[in-house]
Order: structure tokens, then sequence, then C-alpha cells
């Protein structure tokens, strides 16, 4: 168990925010002309990753993050070409952790990716009940993964609770979130939930990027811990990455919005020519995997 080599992730396995963004789809299927356009547009999104490529981002670290619903045709691509691809398990867009497929086992034997995703909204001091649910799903996928053969990562979210966000307002995220985050990991590995790959918000202190590491590694543990997004703006996203670069343990990021979410909307509604949009695409991620290459320590 565990991943201690660089994964640079360019993650675009969004479904039911973007499409309400891209096309007001809510509480309904998109039709069949709406769910087209959408998989080109991730399309694009792949395209521009296969241009880093081509510009230099090395295919020992670089990965994408993509759904089978309407990334399919980029999976059966990007594994063709060995590219490492990781899927999502999770139903889009619930604050409970359950599974987008019913039988997920089959999904993922279907798919066949070299990473098996998860996302999850967890806090220690939520509400136990849902905790325990989630916790429950999550030791089957994380149990099956690792008999198969896959890599698990663990995509945590640690909303604040009302409480937290009335006592600490702004502060929540640079003063609360890292020590809750530490908390529900060990929770986690405790209930035998076992990830290879930890993808978590980030943080702003070096101290608590190395307590973040320190849990992840707990008992000597080798599962490594990507820097997610969050859909930050891309000054906020280079901090995060600056910090983890330097914290031995911390093997990347997986970065999606911030890097593809302008020129897809621009795409879409006409703006700029697809061959623009695949080429700010690319030129985004090449400029987050160099800084990561810069910083690495």
């Amino acid at each position: 168990m565990g991943y201690e080599k660089d994964l640079l992730i360019l993650p675009f396995d969004h479904r039911g925010s973007l499409l309400k963004k891209l096309f007001g789809i809510e509480n309904r299927d998109p039709s069949p002309e709406e769910a087209e356009k959408y998989s080109d547009l991730k399309y694009m999104v792949y395209e521009g990753f296969l241009k880093s490529l081509e510009e230099g981002v090395s295919k020992e670290t670089a990965a994408i993050l993509v759904d089978a619903q309407f990334g399919m045709k980029i999976i059966e691509d990007a594994k063709s070409k060995g590219i490492m691809v990781a899927m999502p398990t999770e139903k889009s867009g619930q604050k409970e952790f359950d599974f987008d497929e019913p039988d997920f086992k089959a999904h993922i034997q279907r798919v066949n990716p070299a990473f098996v995703k998860v996302l999850v909204r967890m806090n220690p001091e939520g509400d136990s009940k849902l905790n325990k649910r989630q916790l429950e799903r999550l030791k089957k996928v994380s149990d099956y993964s690792h008999k198969i053969g896959k890599k698990f990562i663990f995509e945590l979210l640690v909303p604040a609770e009302p409480k937290q966000e009335k006592e600490f307002g702004e502060k929540y995220d640079l003063e609360l979130r890292p020590k809750l985050m530490v908390k529900i990991i060990k929770e986690i590995q405790d209930f035998g939930v076992e990830p290879d790959v930890w993808k978590l918000e980030g943080v702003s202190k070096q101290e608590d990027s190395d307590a973040l590491v320190a849990q992840c590694k707990a008992n000597g543990r080798t599962s490594g811990i990507i820097t997610l997004g969050r859909g930050e703006d891309a000054e906020k996203v280079k901090e995060w990455l600056k910090v983890g670069a330097k914290s031995k343990g911390i093997i990347g990021f997986a970065v999606g919005r911030t890097v593809f979410w302008e020129p897809m909307k621009a795409l879409n509604d006409g703006s700029i020519s697809r061959e623009e949009a695949i080429q700010k695409v690319s030129d985004n991620y090449k400029a987050l995997v160099d800084l990561w290459n810069r910083e690495r320590i």
C-alpha cells in the first residue's frame, strides 16, 4: 500500500456542478445533445493536457482524473497512450458519500483505471451517524481497490459546521480546518480505511502541512498527499503548492477548475476558438507543474 512518487493530476471529473453552470441543468439528466456537448468540452481539456505533454510535462508524473459518464472516450485514449488515469466512484453533488453506480465493483472493473477516487465531506465534530455511514461505504471501496491492485485516492473536504463557522468565520481555513483534518484522518485510518493517496485541501502554514504528513504516514504508512485546488484563484493555489512542495510526503497536486474553467466557459460561449482553449489549458497546467518542480525539496 501507499504511493510516494510525485503525482500531478489534472482533474476534470466534475459533473453536476458544471452542468448547472454551463447549461443551467439542475435536478434532471442532461439531454443527449447536452451530454454530447459537455463530453466534447471535456475532450478539449484532455487535448490541453496532451499538448502540455508535447510541451515538456513528464508523462511519468502526470495523470488525469475524469468520469466515465462523460469521459469514457478520454479514458480509453489515455490508457492506450500509457497515461495514468483516475476515476471517481462517488455520486455527484451529494453531501453524503454514496456510490455513483450501485455495483461499484463492476464499474471499477469496466473502466479499469490506475487509481480509484472517492470524494467525501467529513468533519470530526459533525453528525457522528452520518460519518459512520460514510465510513462503512468507504471501507468497502478501500478494501476492494486494494484487493484488485488499484491505488485508492481519498479526496477529503472538511466543511465548517455552523458553530465552527460562527466562531471562526473567515479564519476557519487558516486556524481550525488543518487541526480538524488531522483529527478526521486518524478516525478514518482507525476505521480501517487506508488510502494510498490523500487528496487534501491546501494549508498555508508549514507546521500544518507537516502535521498532515505525520498523520497520513502514522505507524509506518507510506501514503502520499496531493493538494487539491478547490476552485481557488491561481495565486491561492500557487501559495498552497509552494508550501506542499517543501514537505516531504506531499507528492503533488490535483488542480482542475483553476486550470480549465475559464477556457471551457469561453469555448462554450464562443468567445475563443478551440485551439485557443486547448492552449490555455496546456499553459495553465504546465505552469503549475513547472512551479511544483521548481519548489520541490
